[in-house]
């Protein structure tokens, strides 16, 4: 059948539609994506303003009729955390159900960890032993580790790349002191959660998700996308360190130019770099290979999963 996943993040509205039965690896048939910036629409009250509600549904109107002309007989729709952090949330909820009829879930921060980390334990498999996920959102950081489908522990942090920007670097280029406030943000932040995952031991492969580890990765050498899914891409820290004061010296525009970054996301790159810069020392992870799949395709699995099961 053919299933469709509407993702509402903090960035973009993404609708990935799916050629897929239970037991079989999900095709990608189309995708469909609109960068609204929910996270930065929201207004000095924490709430997303009634231009940016509007910008939404018609986002979402736009995605139903793509949804529509691929034939998608089941349309999966959920938001994550610039919904879910808004302080209107439920109202703005309500008129989207109204004017579209579209009901989103509002994805908790663990559902969101979870999610992704069983994309990517389905991706690799289990021969990839215990598993650390790493994911960078517009709006959080995701975490999980575990041996099976469902991770032994899994956090959400309030550290995603374009959460970050808006809130510590108003500058362009960003000044050195708002730089190493935002490095000292992040790492004490991180550093919290670390205890929980190290207890449980060291993982046998390290994996990271999410747009921003992937232009991180192209920065690194990694292969360019237009290469497919299945070539191996990976970041080192060594290269991550080189590049963070690089990036900290450049103005959007000038990273924007940069091979693998998109003029959208290249102002976010930085806080990004600084979250999974932090990740990786703090978690004394020295390489990670960037996976493919990640929330959406959990979204899709999980499904899939409970089709089996009816």
């Amino acid at each position: 059948m053919r299933l469709g996943v509407l993702d509402v993040g903090s960035n973009t509205v993404h609708l990935l539609v799916v050629d897929a039965h239970p037991g079989a690896c999900p095709l990608p048939a189309h995708s469909h994506k609109v960068e609204l910036r929910l996270a930065q629409l929201l207004d000095a009250d924490g709430a997303i303003g009634a231009d940016g509600v509007d910008r939404l549904i018609a986002v979402v109107r736009e995605a139903l009729r793509a949804a529509e002309d691929k034939g998608v007989e089941e349309l999966l729709p959920f938001a994550t955390s610039a919904v879910r952090d808004a302080h209107n949330a439920d109202e703005v909820l309500a008129r989207v159900r109204e004017e579209t009829g579209v009901r989103l879930q509002v994805l908790s921060g663990a559902e969101e960890a979870r999610l992704t980390f069983l994309a990517a334990r389905r991706w690799y498999g289990w021969s990839a032993g215990k598993l650390l996920v790493v994911d960078i959102g517009g709006g959080s950081l995701e975490i999980a580790y575990g041996m099976d489908e469902e991770p032994d522990t899994a956090v959400s942090l309030p550290l995603g790349a374009g959460r970050l920007t808006a809130g510590w670097l108003p500058a362009d280029p960003p000044g050195a002191d708002d730089v190493r406030a935002l490095r000292r943000h992040v790492r004490t932040e991180i550093a919290r959660t670390v205890g929980d995952f190290t207890r449980l031991g060291a993982p046998d492969h390290v994996v990271a998700t999410s747009k921003t580890f992937k232009q991180l990765a192209r920065l690194a050498g990694a292969a360019r996308s237009a290469e497919g899914p299945y070539v191996q891409r990976e970041l080192k820290r060594e290269s991550l360190e080189a590049w963070v004061p690089r990036l900290a010296a450049m103005t959007a525009a000038e990273r924007a130019e940069l091979p693998g970054v998109s003029e959208a996301r290249a102002g976010q790159l930085l806080a990004g770099a600084l979250v999974a810069e932090g990740a990786m020392d703090l978690f004394g992870i020295e390489r990670l290979e960037i996976c493919p799949w990640a929330l959406r395709e959990g979204v899709i699995l999980r499904r899939l999963d409970h089709m089996g099961g009816e």
